[in-house]
């Protein structure tokens, strides 16, 4: 049975345990959330946990995750009241995946009055997400530098289902030259293919039965690519196929899995390997997802 984790809400207490686990010789791992823990969340835990060093026979490293509900990623007309909160439950289920340290700071210690810095990335954030949901990023930039500051891990781990995030916190990484290893881990699913998400929970159940033909619309897009047809009609049918069961398109795209430059052009066929973002809604929930896509093989 998996030890309790530690629960700290001050800085202090978070710096004066990960320094002791430094001077014992372990290295740190992070993974930030903001609660409302789920499968997805526990595989980064997983992760974090078997990363790295192995010393005596054990794993040498110990897991910090924090619980957060970030104001400053949420936009005026958002969640972030109705954002799930419950730190006893989530503080159970990280402890038995092996998390070591929960950090639940509360907000006046994260953003104390008079707080007035932001840490932006340019160019990244200018699509996709970064145009549907103005300032978000920065916020989530902002926040994860923080945490990076406050805990100093060694290494953090974020979910390829927030695959923009994804790529913004690496930049971010190498621009501020923060000593940091980033590592990713593929998106968790349900057995019907719905990426895991906090927000999931918002669904009716009409719209849980619904939710599956995203990730399914996105695999039909991909096997299409790949067979050779083309990008423009393939992401026209989507769009209708999503519309008719019951989807409000935010965004349906082509882009570079690193750069995220549009792919979507009048070519025959698709070119390189790129990856397919979405994000749409049922109802007032807003659901994302991404899929890997190659080109059509040779013939």
């Amino acid at each position: 049975m998996a030890e309790k984790a530690l629960i700290e809400k001050q800085i202090h207490g978070l710096r004066e345990q990960v320094a002791a686990w430094k001077q014992a010789g372990l290295r740190i791992g992070l993974v930030p959330t903001m609660g409302a823990i789920h499968a997805g969340h526990l595989a980064l835990v997983e992760r974090a946990r078997a990363h790295g060093c192995k010393v005596g026979g054990k794993v040498g490293n110990k897991v910090v995750a924090s619980v957060f509900v970030n104001p400053k990623q949420f936009g005026p007309n958002e969640d972030f009241a109705a954002y799930p909160r419950q730190l006893d439950t989530d503080a159970r289920l990280l402890s038995e995946a092996g998390c070591d340290l929960i950090y639940a700071p509360q907000t006046n210690s994260i953003y104390p009055p008079g707080f007035a810095t932001t840490v932006a990335v340019s160019g990244l954030t200018d699509v996709l997400c970064g145009a549907s949901r103005p300032g978000h990023f920065a916020g989530v930039t902002t926040i994860v530098a923080k945490l990076f500051n406050q805990c100093q891990p060694d290494f953090a781990v974020f979910g390829e289902k927030d695959y923009q995030q994804l790529l913004v916190i690496r930049q971010m990484v190498r621009d501020l030259d923060m000593p940091v290893e980033i590592l990713a881990h593929p998106i968790i699913r349900e057995p019907d293919g719905l990426a895991l998400s906090s927000r999931n929970t918002y669904l009716s159940d009409e719209q849980r039965q619904t939710a599956p033909r995203l990730y399914a619309t996105l695999e039909e897009m991909a096997a299409a690519l790949r067979a050779g047809q083309a990008p423009q009609a393939v992401f026209a049918q989507a769009r209708k196929a999503l519309q008719q069961a019951g989807f409000r398109i935010d965004y349906l795209e082509l882009r570079d899995p690193e750069t995220l430059q549009d792919r979507l052009t009048d070519a025959p066929r698709l070119q390189q390997p790129a990856r397919i973002f979405a994000a749409a809604f049922l109802g007032a929930t807003r659901l994302i997802d991404n899929l890997a896509v190659s080109p059509a093989s040779p013939s």
